[in-house]
């Protein structure tokens, strides 16, 4: 093939001959532009050059996008690629939810009355026995008063029983002993001078009579003895009214107490929906308390997972508002329900050292570590297609063309997969962001 139409090369032996060729008698081409005929010689003219170089340049490129596609093909096109290798994979669950104490404590009054002062307010760290709500309190005070009284009373009513009743008593049966012994000498004395005719009936009748006058009024000693002392009658009722007494002073101290409602224990008050001024009646809820040392996580995980989570398994949290800050948990409650409009099962998780700046219902995030692999064959999971498919796969080269290869997962962490069959250490998987499929040339680009 001719190059330069207008040098015509002859070799002859070691003499070498440079002449012009003949004019061709040919007809010149056509020229594209006005349909003239152009002849061989004008066509390396400067002139023609220079008027239709934008048409010989449109046929270079032509010819060189046809050369490099042409090479491109042959070669397959050049894309990044994930090589599988070895490492330590731990799969982990991710799931959010707020910060809330073990148990919470609903604050209330156990009576009705009007809110005189409320102490503390929301968010503030309260102690054991700390007054937070004081209510109106002058009648039961003056309730309280009353019943003191009474039992002053009814103890006074004892003592006087004790120190004055008991001794006199005693005192009167020792009078009437002594008259019940002077009185039986004389009716003895009137019974010898009756028998012997001294006497007459009539008088022995009297002395009988106060022989039984005597005996009675000892009886009757007896029994105010009876009655005053200890296990007696007049105890008795007097010792019932001082106990009856005493329980009416205390349920009026009581009562009286209730009108000063006390933190129950060491907390965080978290709620509070009471002012001054405010007529508060039984089983309303005044103000919410959360215990201090037990925070726990509440998170909801997908019903998908639930598999994976186990009571005991260890786990990394962070609050949203402190998102550099990590700090452990431990599961210990899993519900053994489904919410079925969330399609969640509800996860609890122990904070055994909570850091110092956690608060009720702050947000946060969770990664539970659910298993943990040494040395596996691992692939960046955007490299796996179908993943959570039965039947997930990857494209992998082979001879310089992209293959596909099914493949069976093991753990799946946050950015590696574990692949347990389909795939060996160092071949190159073709990411699934690439647009590349099945069979089609291509050149590894190793990360």
């Amino acid at each position: 093939m001719i190059d330069h139409p207008e040098l015509l090369v002859e070799m002859s032996g070691k003499d070498t001959t440079c002449t012009k060729p003949p004019a061709s008698t040919a007809p010149a081409p056509p020229d594209p532009a006005n349909g003239t005929s152009v002849s061989p010689d004008e066509l390396h003219t400067p002139a023609f050059v220079k008027s239709h170089k934008w048409t010989l340049l449109m046929a270079f490129a032509l010819v060189a996008a046809v050369v490099f596609a042409s090479v491109t093909w042959l070669r397959g096109i050049s894309v990044p690629v994930a090589i599988a290798r070895r490492a330590n994979l731990v799969e982990t669950v991710v799931a959010s939810g707020h910060v809330e104490s073990r148990f919470r404590v609903d604050i209330g009054s156990q009576m009705t009355g009007t809110v005189e002062q409320v102490s503390v307010q929301e968010g503030e760290t309260v102690r054991k026995g700390q007054p937070l709500i004081v209510l109106a309190s002058d009648e039961l005070t003056n309730t309280q008063t009353q019943a003191r009284d009474v039992m002053v009373q009814a103890q006074a009513h004892i003592r006087q029983l004790r120190e004055l009743s008991l001794p006199t008593a005693r005192e009167a049966r020792r009078s009437a002993a002594a008259s019940l012994l002077a009185t039986q000498q004389i009716y003895d004395r009137a019974t010898i001078l009756m028998r012997k005719g001294f006497m007459t009936r009539a008088a022995l009748d009297d002395a009988q009579k106060n022989l039984d006058m005597a005996r009675a009024t000892v009886r009757t000693a007896n029994a105010q003895i009876e009655s005053a002392q200890v296990g007696g009658s007049d105890y008795a009722t007097a010792q019932s009214q001082l106990d009856q007494a005493r329980a009416a002073l205390a349920a009026a101290s009581s009562r009286l107490a209730y009108t000063t409602i006390l933190a129950p224990r060491d907390g965080v008050l978290i709620a509070r929906s009471v002012e001054r001024g405010a007529v508060v009646t039984p089983g309303q809820t005044l103000m919410v308390l959360a215990p201090a040392g037990s925070v726990q996580l509440v998170v909801q995980i997908d019903e998908r997972n639930l598999g994976k989570v186990a009571l005991g398994q260890p786990a990394l949290a962070s609050a949203d508002a402190y998102p550099n800050k990590q700090f452990p948990a431990t599961i210990v409650f899993i519900n053994p329900g489904v919410d079925i409009t969330r399609a969640s099962a509800t996860v609890k998780l122990a904070v055994a050292t909570p850091p110092a700046y956690l608060r009720q219902d702050m947000t946060v995030s969770v990664d539970i570590e659910t298993a943990r692999r040494q040395a596996a064959i691992v692939l960046p999971g955007t490299a796996v297609h179908d993943a959570l498919s039965t039947k997930p796969w990857v494209l992998l080269v082979r001879n310089g063309r992209a293959v596909r290869q099914n493949v069976t997962l093991g753990l799946q962490g946050n950015l590696q997969v574990q692949i347990l069959r389909g795939v060996a250490v160092g071949n190159a998987a073709v990411p699934t962001t690439a647009s590349i499929t099945a069979g089609r040339r291509v050149r590894a680009q190793a990360p």
